[in-house]
């Protein structure tokens, strides 16, 4: 189980809009929005991914 440090946050493709992937962040090293580039299944390339609010 994640702590309140380190809740569990949704990966949101920015172009197709998809909830691809469920990971965890330390909210106090990283207070901002995260942005990753992940792989998504439907385009079958890699996008920028942010984080759900």
């Amino acid at each position: 189980m994640a702590s309140d440090k380190r809740p569990p946050i949704t990966l949101v493709c920015t172009e197709t809009g998809d909830h691809n992937y469920v990971t965890t962040k330390n909210k106090t090293n990283t207070p901002d929005r995260l942005e990753l580039m992940k792989y998504s299944p439907r385009l079958r390339k890699h996008t920028l991914h942010r984080e759900k609010r």
